[in-house]
């Protein structure tokens, strides 16, 4: 799900003059260290950028287009040489009396993000400096940052410096929800990489559950998994599915990847050896060397572990190779899925280094 920083402009991105307008370029001044940390903010995470202001008069008499404009394109053409760009931009230009439905703390201009699935509202930041919008992040049900040096209960963090916004946002909990709808399965998945291997799951398939229960506990990832599939129909598509959805959490969880160990591998089980090399490449990829002589493992198909791993693989953009050997069947899946979990464990570790593990400064 898609996770958004709605920013307010005066006050947070830019200065606010005495009389409130900035309608020439001599008004221009940027919030101490905004473009340094919302460029370092765009790099390291995924969220969507949309700014909401509320410019009373907008287009009147009092404050012609004509005065508003330049400095707001080059304050825009200044964030976008640093790399941020708006993927929207949303100005009311309604008088506070006027009581427009637009105007910030109420929602009429961000209806879209409210009524589209594909948000995920409880996890995006409403930023700026005023108590309109912390009253905003309440009524959408966002959390907010309130840009000031006065308290402010409601609001989930009060500072006045960006620096402290950027490290706020950059080093929280790695987590993520997605939900995966079809005609042939409802898929939902809650996981956050920091915690300590707690679980929920019921895939409606024992041994797939009882699988992903080990990875849980040996990876440390809490894991939420709740699927309805045709099961009547047979397994494929809740397995494959579920492999799906929980890359897509994986990758949305690990954001930028800035600072993880990036690399990890194996483990034993018993008479078998399970080699497990993980790379979070952002390239997904599979090489699996594992047979299996059974048509099933409790009530799981042995075919359908390798379009299980592949679609984690590709869904969370890493590149996966799996190799297994040993006598007992159970055993071999069983090693396979600790060693993943482990792989795994080593790969997602924070260093000291806030930097890309890559030359090519991005994965």
């Amino acid at each position: 799900m898609k996770k958004v920083l709605f920013i307010d402009r005066d006050g947070t991105i830019i200065i606010e003059p005495e009389d409130e307008q900035i309608d020439s370029l001599e008004k221009l001044e940027f919030y101490s260290g905004v473009i340094t940390n919302l460029a370092k903010i765009v790099r390291e995470t995924n969220y969507e950028l949309v700014m909401i202001t509320n410019q009373d008069g907008l287009g009147t008499n009092a404050f012609p287009e004509d005065t508003f404009w330049p400095a707001h394109n080059k304050m825009l053409k200044t964030l976008e040489n640093e790399g941020v760009v708006f993927d929207d931009i949303l100005i009311d230009s309604s008088f506070p009396e006027d009581n427009a439905p637009t105007r910030k703390p109420r929602t009429g201009l961000l209806t879209e993000y409210i009524e589209d699935d594909a948000y995920d509202l409880e996890n995006s930041f409403v930023i700026g400096d005023r108590w309109s919008d912390v009253e905003l992040a309440e009524n959408m049900g966002a959390k907010s940052i309130k840009l000031s040096n006065e308290a402010d209960k409601k609001a989930n963090l009060v500072t006045s410096s960006w620096d402290t916004i950027y490290n706020y946002l950059c080093q929280s909990e790695r987590k993520a929800h997605s939900k995966r709808k079809t005609k042939e399965t409802e898929v939902e998945i809650e996981l956050n990489l920091d915690g300590l291997g707690k679980n929920e799951i019921e895939t409606g398939i024992g041994f797939f559950n009882h699988m992903l229960e080990l990875f849980s506990k040996h990876s440390g990832v809490d894991l939420k998994i709740d699927i309805k599939g045709d099961l009547e129909v047979d397994t494929h598509h809740t397995i494959e599915d579920t492999g799906i959805v929980l890359g897509q959490c994986i990758k949305e969880a690990l954001g930028s990847k800035a600072g993880i160990q990036r690399y990890g591998f194996l483990l034993p089980m018993d008479e078998s050896l399970a080699q497990v090399a993980i790379d979070l490449s952002g390239r997904g990829e599979l090489v699996w060397d594992a047979e299996f002589k059974r048509e099933k493992i409790g009530d799981m198909p042995t075919e359908m572990f390798i379009h299980f791993f592949k679609s984690v693989a590709y869904n969370s953009e890493m590149t996966l190779n799996i190799q297994v050997e040993g006598q007992n069947e159970h055993h071999k899946i069983e090693a396979i899925f600790k060693a993943f979990a482990r792989a795994l464990k080593m790969a997602i570790v924070k260093t000291d280094s806030d930097s890309i593990p890559s030359t090519k400064g991005q994965l």
